[in-house]
């Protein structure tokens, strides 16, 4: 069997958070070994569980509703039965779509303990998105908040397949009284690879994928953060983060409840308010993405800031800058920075509170956790690879693809790749013969750079995708949806990076005709696409230079941003206040180009 060499690497220096790291690591690893007593075990068992052990500890805090774990156990229950009475079978998808709140998370885990899957759809979706979202999970049934009725009708219009739906509130004033809930639910029971969730996902190109989440990796997450945390009974985590996505709605909520800790859940975060909410909360854990570290540093001062019961605060995007400040001014004890996947195999963590790091894997655990950055060229993506037809691992501070190893045989179900509900798109992001024949890795779309102590940065996102405001955006999504409006010739989308500001804003250029207006572009932008998607900024260009097989050319364009080019070409800047585009001149560049793009 070949064999790729791989580069001769110093060995990783130990830093001063070695010993906190490797309480961290030891803390995930006893914690996920109770999956191996307790093979099959599901998060919704564990949750009747510990109904048993604090009935009347609370278990999801909302602002308008609470449940204990008693309370949540009966309410699990009663989807359960409903779901049975409405004649779903076990296997079948349910589509959930409402904002953050405590029943959101009651529907899904009542739903899969009897098998069926649940497919999170993004709240923030225009009625075309929520209709591609349900045809990719095939999905016949849905459950949505009744303030999203209006997006649900225009949906129903673009969606061929018949769809029964429920609106949340009307289905709680049916009763099931005469269903035995335990004897259907045991014979109902799904299996660890069994497929629970279905999150959505925009990858590196093309309309959002549905990520099949099985029920053991759902448990791995779960026990993983339990332990990585060190979370107790008695902490309570605040979670603003949209519940549809993995980190907000699964993580958040699968480790406080494995735990018998507390979820306080919130529609969405507000700096104002947040200090004041985490105080009177009696919060002891922060999930957060790093955009909302900075808003926070970025708020009035306060002697309330430091009043908290904060010990800790977890979550991914911290950039170093921001972080010091952050950790600083608010008194943080400890900040655990992450980096994953939703359906892939490579997680980092960053548990010794080295800045900016998305992540360090400790020696020991290396063969444990195979995680590589390879070579790649920056014009198509693909892998570099060597006379033997083996991907060339990059050396110290070389910027490269994560990939991480796929091995159906490590019982950890991170270690799999369960795909997408698209075989064409799960066979894409599988790179086979990476360092030996016969080997997959799954592709994280991602670029990185390690450095002399083993510690992860991030750098870039690989191919036609982009992040902004905590979300990833398809360049190829909103290209298109520029592309329909009259007097569009071509349309081309990337990110830029803004000073100040993490991930990259929106920018479009296009080329157009005499019939071509701004008012129409802003019309459709509002109505196809969320508020994260829509571009920040349009350069309206003469003609697109394009490869000799008519690809489009963007590192030009990339790099020149919103700055001005001889070309002829102008620059459009939309701005909030007067929900409008206005052109982009120098003053207004300087402006952004000094940081002052926020309070624009």
């Amino acid at each position: 069997m070949l064999t790729a060499e791989p580069q001769t690497r110093p060995a990783p220096v130990q830093t001063s958070g070695s010993k906190g790291e490797l309480k961290s690591w030891i803390g995930a690893l006893n914690a996920v070994a109770v999956l191996t007593e307790q093979p099959g075990l599901t998060l919704a068992e564990l949750c009747h569980q510990q109904a048993m052990i604090y009935p009347e500890r609370p278990a999801l805090v909302g602002e308008y509703e609470e449940f204990s774990y008693r309370s949540l156990s009966e309410r699990m229950n009663f989807y359960a039965a409903w779901a049975l009475a409405e004649g779903i079978e076990k296997g079948e998808t349910i589509s959930l779509l409402m904002g953050n709140c405590p029943e959101f998370a009651v529907i899904w885990l009542g739903l899969t303990q009897i098998g069926c899957t649940v497919a999170l759809i993004n709240s923030t979706l225009s009625a075309n998105g929520v209709a591609h979202c349900m045809a990719a999970a095939e999905s016949k049934y849905l459950i949505f908040g009744a303030v999203f009725s209006h997006v649900v009708e225009e949906a129903l219009h673009e969606n061929s397949a018949t769809i029964k739906c429920w609106m949340q509130g009307t289905v709680a004033a049916k009763t099931f009284s005469n269903i035995d809930v335990k004897v259907a639910a045991d014979s109902r029971k799904p299996s660890a690879t069994d497929v629970a969730l279905l999150i959505y996902t925009s990858g590196t190109t093309g309309m959002p994928k549905a990520t099949k989440v099985t029920h053991g990796r759902l448990m791995e997450w779960s026990f993983w953060f339990a332990g990585m945390l060190n979370i107790q009974s008695d902490d309570r985590l605040y979670d603003c983060l949209p519940m549809y996505h993995s980190t907000g709605g699964v993580v958040a909520v699968g480790a406080m409840l494995a735990q018998g800790g507390a979820v306080v859940i919130r529609e969405c975060f507000s700096a104002s308010s947040f200090w004041d909410d985490i105080i009177d909360e009696r919060c002891t854990i922060f999930m957060y993405i790093g955009e909302l570290c900075r808003y926070l540093t970025q708020s009035a001062y306060d002697t309330a800031d430091r009043a908290h019961s904060l010990r800790l605060c977890c979550g991914n995007g911290l950039r170093g800058d921001v972080w010091q400040v952050f950790q600083e001014r608010f008194r943080i004890p400890n900040i655990i920075e992450f980096y994953a996947a939703t359906e892939g195999s490579v997680s980092l963590y960053n548990c010794t509170g080295m800045r900016g790091a998305i992540g360090h894997v400790p020696p020991f655990l290396r063969h444990r956790f195979p995680v590589a950055l390879i070579k790649i060229d920056a014009e198509t993506g693909e892998a570099l690879r060597d006379q033997l037809g083996f991907c060339q691992p990059c050396g110290i501070d070389e910027i490269g693809e994560a990939i991480g190893k796929i091995s159906e045989l490590d019982p950890m179900p991170s270690r799999k790749f369960d795909g997408y509900t698209n075989a064409d798109a799960s066979t894409r992001k599988i790179l086979r013969n990476v360092f030996a024949q016969g080997d997959a890795w799954f592709r994280t779309g991602d670029l990185l750079r390690e450095d002399a102590q083993g510690y992860y940065y991030f750098v870039d996102r690989l191919g036609d995708s982009f992040r902004w405001k905590g979300e990833n955006v398809s360049s190829e999504e909103v290209a298109s949806v520029i592309s329909s409006c009259v007097g569009v010739n071509e349309a081309v989308v990337f990110g830029v990076s803004v000073p100040g500001f993490e991930g990259k804003a929106g920018m479009a250029v296009i080329t157009t005709t005499g019939v071509f207006s701004f008012e129409v572009l802003t019309e459709i932008l509002a109505t196809r696409l969320p508020d994260y998607a829509r571009p920040i900024f349009v350069r309206i260009c003469n003609a697109l230079e394009v490869t000799g097989t008519f690809k489009l050319k963007k590192h030009q364009l990339k790099d020149a941003g919103f700055l001005a080019l001889r070309d002829g070409s102008t620059v459009w800047f939309f701005d909030r206040a007067s929900a409008r585009f206005v052109e982009c001149d120098e003053r207004l560049r300087q402006k952004i180009a000094q940081g002052i793009f926020a309070r624009l």
